[in-house]
């Protein structure tokens, strides 16, 4: 199991979440990003260009893209990337 890391853009996305009424999908997608972050299903992408970035789809709209480190992952957003 990780430890999640909350960056602060991550942190101020997830009120952004909680008011859209996206909350339980996002928590359910970090449990599992916990739990072992390359786990499939729920498909997850490394993002190009980055050595150890990933996403995974909240929905249609939004992505948490979080980076995998040892012991430790880091939620670096977790609302649009279509900005």
């Amino acid at each position: 199991m990780y430890k999640l890391k909350y960056s602060k853009r991550a942190q101020k996305d997830a009120i952004l979440l909680k008011r859209a009424g996206l909350k339980s999908k996002a928590d359910n997608l970090l449990k599992i990003i916990r739990d072992n972050p390359f786990q499939n299903p729920p498909f997850y992408e490394k993002m190009l260009g980055y050595s150890n970035v990933y996403s995974r789809r909240i929905n249609k709209q939004h992505r948490i893209v979080y980076e995998v480190y040892e012991e430790i992952i880091v939620i670096a957003k977790m609302w649009t990337h279509y900005e």
